[in-house]
């Protein structure tokens, strides 16, 4: 079944517009979920919405969203009176800025989407404003109303269409100095950064997704496949890190293990091709003999 666009409307940048769509690029279908059972009976708990005074249950036409202006006493406002505060940006995503990716804090970055054109005549200018970005190496600034709510989103080309990132608006966002202000200021010594960087170097690589697997998921399929099986539940034991006392013992044991595994290695390709040259010498020899 194709996927069900969370959002439709206009791409607009100055006077040239094309009606678009936006798709999550993410899900979390795949994770294990629970429901919450009843342990006598084995049937499942249902929630149900009721009047935090009374009890009493509170049908779907009944409800109604409010806005606690004190203690206790609450605004109520119907979907009519929200819809009447309806932004532009609810229907058209309307490029406001363009500045290159490197001055974005990645702190802000938020939830992603796919956005693609919508039909046919969308195609021609979906792909000027899309190159004009790749060619100037920019990405665009924009607003748009997803679910009454607007957001600030960062459009970046991605292969043939964009990808579009929702923003944290700057209130959203924690004082870092809250945090780190009681950190010490602590010059590190030369042969301790030497040896840390060695340790850095040896696990150097390149972002492979592919082999991070969620390993939190696969216990918790160990566990329910043990249970349905009838057998004991696997036990999970991982030794939990302390403090380092002696921290140079810790940098120059951790670079010299790293070290003694990385020959190794390098040892078993060798060994791996010097095995390899013998066999092809040796059937070199056998064609000799046999010509």
């Amino acid at each position: 079944m194709a996927p069900r666009p969370n959002w439709k409307g206009h791409l607009k940048l100055s006077l040239v517009s094309c009606a678009v769509a936006l798709y999550p690029a993410t899900t979390t279908s795949q994770r294990v979920r629970f429901n919450i059972i009843n342990r006598e009976t084995g049937n499942r708990i249902r929630n149900e919405v009721v009047d935090a005074e009374t009890g009493d249950p509170v049908e779907p036409e009944d409800r109604v969203k409010g806005y606690q202006y004190e203690k206790g006493q609450y605004l109520l406002l119907e979907d009519e009176e929200l819809d009447s505060v309806a932004l532009e940006s609810t229907h058209t995503i309307d490029i406001e800025q363009f500045v290159p990716m490197s001055e974005v804090d990645r702190i802000y970055l938020d939830e992603s989407f796919y956005l693609v054109p919508q039909d046919e005549i969308s195609q021609e200018a979906f792909a000027v404003i899309r190159e004009a970005m790749r060619k100037d190496d920019l990405v665009g600034l924009a607003r748009v109303v997803i679910y009454r709510r607007e957001h600030l989103m960062l459009l970046a080309p991605r292969g043939k269409g964009m990808m579009a990132t929702a923003l944290r608006y700057k209130t959203e966002v924690r004082n870092e100095k809250l945090y780190f202000d009681d950190i010490e200021d602590i010059k590190v010594p030369a042969d301790m950064l030497k040896l840390a960087v060695q340790i850095l170097e040896s696990k150097k690589g390149h972002f492979d997704p592919s082999k991070f697997a969620d390993r939190y998921e696969t216990a918790l399929m160990d566990l329910i496949k043990a249970k349905r099986a009838g057998k004991k539940p696997p036990v999970v034991s991982e030794e939990r890190p302390s403090n380092v006392i002696d921290l140079m013992d810790a940098l120059r044991r951790s670079a010299g293990g790293d070290r003694r595994r990385r020959g190794s290695a390098t040892r078993r390709k060798n060994s791996s091709r010097n095995g390899n040259g013998r066999k092809r010498a040796s059937s070199r020899k056998k064609v000799r003999r046999a010509s």
